[in-house]
């Protein structure tokens, strides 16, 4: 677990809970993505260092930027972070706050890289075997990965079925070199 995903955790939980006392989840979701886009740009998470700055400007700034995405609650998240000396953890926040929406919507996103384009009827399979699978429902995005040989390699959380063709050749070749 890395360090900026344990000072992020009690910013994702109490945006969370705000949210979805407000009936927000999907407004945080596109204010956390924009505010972590623009802290992880070069050029602001520059300033982020800067000791000719303080706290106060570089929170006015990064409000500025974000215009009217914000509301107050929003203001002050930034204001907050920007105070505790933690708004690079912005990208934790919005990652782990996507996680708990995600548990709280039972919904998981999965990606599926394949060699070739999949038919509709494909990937509707796989959709239904997944949501079975994981007990929940499923948001897939799919991938061409020229390097397959064949098949598709499907990564659904911590979850990653390789079923590929060199995903299947490596496996038969450790099986072989372990006989």
């Amino acid at each position: 677990m890395s360090e900026f995903e344990t000072l992020a955790r009690p910013y994702a939980r109490a945006v969370f809970e705000t949210a979805r006392a407000h009936d927000e989840l999907a407004r945080w979701s596109e204010v956390l993505a924009s505010a972590a886009q623009v802290v992880a740009h070069p050029q602001f998470s520059a300033l982020l260092d800067d000791p000719r700055l303080g706290a106060g400007d570089v929170a006015d700034l990064l409000v500025e930027l974000l215009g009217g995405r914000l509301d107050e609650r929003g203001r002050n998240l930034v204001r907050v972070l920007a105070e505790n000396r933690r708004l690079a953890v912005l990208p934790a926040i919005a990652d782990l706050y996507e996680r708990y929406r995600a548990d709280a919507e039972g919904t998981v996103d999965a990606r599926v890289a394949s060699a070739q384009p999949l038919a509709e009827a494909e990937r509707e399979a796989i959709a239904r075997a997944l949501e079975r699978r994981l007990g929940r429902r499923v948001k897939l995005e799919f991938d061409i990965d020229e390097r397959l040989l064949g098949g598709a390699i499907v990564r659904a959380g911590d979850l990653v079925i390789d079923g590929s063709v060199r995903g299947k050749l490596e496996q038969l070749a450790m099986r072989l070199s372990h006989s």
